[in-house]
């Protein structure tokens, strides 16, 4: 269902702003390099914030030896007091969003082999669920620890139907967005990106919906078979999702895969970047009317220089709450 319809229906807090008795419940507690410094423990009754970054220098490098000290985030143009800092600690739910469309068949063996070895690297307590899409998108399998189950499941499927890449990607979001976060939340979708079908959601809904659900997309682009008559209709078809846009706004990368022979180490290397993402956290008082979204800058301390020059933040842009 759409976020306006979940908003009616449900009156907790959504996105990036959780309430930290939910956040840190009773099987998920922040690690205590992460606690509120001042008092060793998160403060319950008020909302947290929690945002995830990866800083690259000008040259694309990755920024990792960087400390709470060194970031800067605002919100609604205010800077906010970080009480929340953590690097690969907090544990991960990763929705795997897998193109089954015509052009994807031959690649699904070579993909079941990549997902064996990628999703191994991550931690026993992170948890993997997956969907597909064609024609139409769907759950197939509910997030579990059991990451050689999700990677089986790949090799059984059979290709075939339209490129629903709209719904794909809202149906993940819609799946953690009705259910309390457990951790960190990562949709990754692998596709050869050529959508033939528009689905029922636009790019505005879209990213309201991943935003809202507090999911930065990452996006695998496999090669697919795509014949030029193919790719000249998909290039005509209007409402198809703006994958660089949902990327750019929720803070996500993308890894372009540009022969199959790579498709292991690059996979890989997505999942190594999801894990060391930098996690920042801060207490809100936002109380913004329901649907208004609060803006989100995240930023260096001003010695390294101007953001977007000197360096660049790959952040999602703002959350909700309610």
């Amino acid at each position: 269902m759409a976020i306006s319809k979940f908003w009616r229906a449900h009156s907790h807090v959504l996105a990036l702003v959780v309430c930290a008795s939910v956040f840190a419940g009773a099987t998920f507690r922040l690690p205590a390099e992460a606690h509120n410094q001042d008092q060793g423990v998160i403060r319950v009754g008020v909302n947290l914030v929690l945002v995830d970054a990866t800083v690259k220098t000008k040259a694309g490098q990755i920024m990792a030896d960087l400390k709470r000290e060194n970031f800067e985030v605002r919100e609604d143009g205010v800077e906010q007091k970080l009480e929340v800092f953590s690097r690969d600690e907090l544990p991960l739910e990763v929705a795997l969003v897998l193109d089954l469309s015509d052009s994807i068949g031959p690649f699904l063996g070579p993909l079941r082999d990549a997902a064996t070895t990628a999703l191994a690297a991550l931690k026993p307590d992170d948890e993997v669920a997956l969907f597909t899409f064609s024609t139409e998108a769907q759950l197939r399998v509910p997030f579990t620890k059991d990451k050689r189950e999700i990677a089986n499941q790949i090799n059984a499927f059979h290709a075939g139907g339209a490129t629903n890449i709209n719904d794909g990607i809202f149906i993940a979001s819609e799946n953690l967005l009705k259910t309390p976060p457990k951790g960190r939340r990562v949709i990754i979708l692998i596709s050869d990106d050529v959508g033939t079908d528009a689905g029922g959601q636009g790019t505005r809904d879209i990213v309201t919906e991943a935003i809202a659900a507090d999911a930065v997309l990452y996006n695998l682009k496999i090669p697919g078979y795509n014949p030029p008559q193919t790719l000249f209709a998909a290039s005509m078809i209007p409402g198809l999702v703006n994958i660089r846009k949902v990327i750019d706004q929720t803070g996500g990368e993308l890894f372009d895969v540009q022969d199959v022979a790579h498709l292991d180490p690059v996979f890989r290397a997505l999942i190594q970047r999801i894990k060391t993402r930098y996690t920042l956290g801060y207490y809100t008082n936002a109380s913004a009317a329901l649907g208004k979204p609060h803006k989100l800058d995240v930023r260096l301390a001003s010695s390294f220089g101007k953001k977007g020059r000197d360096y660049v933040v790959l952040s999602k842009n703002g959350f909700y709450v309610h």
